[in-house]
């Protein structure tokens, strides 16, 4: 059995290069591996880690935790970019973290329709952003429980299904804020959202950034939109063009000339206002009656161009009909 003896090699440096954590200090230069047998005298001489400055750990996760180099959604809306993004619906932390390299500037985990639960969305929430990219989370439904759940995860965002009215709003709002603001439950030491509480900015500058997104599909919350995006708090209007179809009765028809003047109407009330005086930005999904180019093109602040059981289903619908075509033609 071969064994490697492990010794430093002298230098300048004085023990009083450790006494203090605070400012940075350089160790031993470097480590050389001797093999103690005389097969060869070899010796492996390579950095050591010491070589590099050391610093306390809180200073390195304050540096961390203080410092962004990405602005917020709500920053870069502000600034009047459009922002693409797509839903994730199978909790797949790899399709998470593929959409994010691929280039999308946020991703929407579902848990309304989706079998995600709290725990397989923080696995997407930290692929996406590992990579790069920023999150929001759709929850179930307008629940004070299911809003401070996906908050603790530390999304940047939130999408509420199923705003109708202002009271929706309001109640929306405030589940997203700790008191006095909102009802938010206080775990804020304890939670990703704020770093597990390494973040000792956080509860001065945690409602900057959130993005809170109400998503109007029906025909009762269009004739409500003026009072719904008027609610302090509410950033951004989503739309949902199936279940908008389904509450006008036309639910196999979401292209019908009906539905389309309903959201049509939508789109005007949003579009007309201004997100900094009591009106909200315009987020989309788009659809084969509504391709993600057209939305763009109307004014739409964040387009959703689809989700990943969308766009794998067509991608293999495709590759499909490609072999099969190959196939035919080779066989003629």
């Amino acid at each position: 059995m071969v064994s490697l003896a492990l010794r430093s090699v002298s230098t300048s440096a004085s023990s009083s290069a450790f006494s203090s954590v605070l400012k940075p200090k350089m160790n031993p230069k470097s480590i050389t591996l001797s093999h103690p047998s005389n097969f060869g005298g070899l010796k492996l001489t390579f950095p050591s880690m010491r070589s590099f400055p050391c610093y306390s750990l809180p200073k390195i996760r304050q540096t961390i935790c203080n410092s962004s180099t990405k602005p917020s959604l709500k920053t870069r809306l502000s600034r009047g970019e459009k922002l693409k993004g797509m839903f994730l619906f199978t909790a797949s932390p790899t399709m998470a973290e593929i959409a994010a390299l691929a280039g999308y500037d946020f991703i929407i985990v579902d848990l309304e329709h989706g079998p995600a639960d709290f725990s397989a969305a923080l696995g997407c929430i930290r692929a996406a952003e590992t990579s790069g990219c920023t999150t929001v989370i759709r929850v179930p439904e307008i629940s004070p429980t299911y809003a401070k759940k996906a908050l603790d995860l530390g999304p940047e965002g939130i999408m509420f299904p199923k705003v109708e009215t202002t009271k929706d709003a309001v109640q929306a709002v405030s589940y997203c804020h700790y008191p006095p603001y909102g009802v938010r439950g206080c775990a804020y030491s304890l939670v990703r959202d704020s770093d597990f509480g390494f973040d000792n900015t956080y509860l001065r500058n945690y409602r900057e950034d959130r993005l809170v997104m109400c998503q109007v599909e029906t025909a009762k919350g269009v004739r409500n939109i003026q009072d719904i995006m008027g609610v302090d708090g509410v950033d951004c209007i989503t739309t949902g063009p199936r279940d908008l179809s389904a509450s006008l009765g036309l639910l196999h028809d979401p292209g019908n000339p009906k539905v389309k003047e309903v959201m049509s109407r939508l789109e005007t009330a949003v579009l007309e206002s201004d997100p900094e005086e009591g009106g909200a930005f315009l987020a989309g999904l788009a659809t084969p009656q509504d391709r993600a180019v057209d939305l763009k093109k109307r004014g739409y602040h964040m387009v959703i161009s689809g989700s990943d059981i969308a766009l794998f289903s067509k991608a293999a619908i495709q590759d499909i009909k490609t072999f099969d075509g190959f196939v035919m033609i080779n066989a003629n």
